[in-house]
């Protein structure tokens, strides 16, 4: 196989990786019964005008398994981020005592399980997607290759198959990754 060829390959493998790794980060923002700082790190806190990530703002730690605690570094932004986490959709009280604010989880009812069921199925359904259109990005650059007579029909069906072979790994990835994240969800 000619050194284009491997590299439209390797770009393809790479970027299918990159989207496993994606999903597992969109992932861990998904609550389950457990407490993850994942759940609130990403959240966007108006600190003196300027949308910032929580987690710049704060230490994060989950001491309990139902309880996520922030310590602000600035006591100043308390009040912005307790609403910052009111106004997200994440469904949280936080309770603040004027050093840390304490974030309870209640318990996931089964109908509360199901539907987030659900919604990881559609994250991973959206990510499967973009891993089949890594796969034919890549065969429209081989297929532009063959076009321009850079490659042989024989070196572009070998190519294609090694493309598809990653496509269809990357993917068994992604579902193995979805069915541990519903059994954690699912698991009482």
């Amino acid at each position: 196989m000619s050194g284009e060829v491997a590299e439209v390959i390797d770009l393809a493998r790479k970027e299918m990786e990159k989207s496993v790794d994606a999903f597992r980060h969109e992932l861990a923002r998904v609550r389950t019964g457990r407490a993850s700082t994942a759940l609130v790190e990403n959240l966007q806190v108006n600190y003196y005008g300027a949308k910032t990530p929580l987690q710049k703002l704060a230490g994060l730690a989950a001491p309990e398994p139902r309880l996520i605690v922030i310590t602000p570094y600035d006591k100043g932004s308390m009040h912005e981020i307790e609403k910052a986490i009111q106004t997200s959709d994440l469904g949280l009280m936080p309770m603040n005592d004027g050093k840390v604010i304490r974030i309870p989880l209640p318990e996931l009812t089964e109908e509360r399980r199901r539907e987030l069921v659900r919604h990881v199925r559609k994250i991973a359904e959206e990510f499967r997607v973009g891993v089949r259109n890594h796969r034919r990005d890549a065969n429209d650059m081989l297929k532009e290759m063959h076009k321009d007579k850079q490659i042989a029909d024989d070196e572009v069906r070998a190519a294609e198959a090694k493309v598809q072979a990653f496509t269809t790994e990357f993917i068994e990835k992604l579902d193995g990754v979805l069915t541990s994240k519903e059994s954690e969800i699912m698991e009482v």
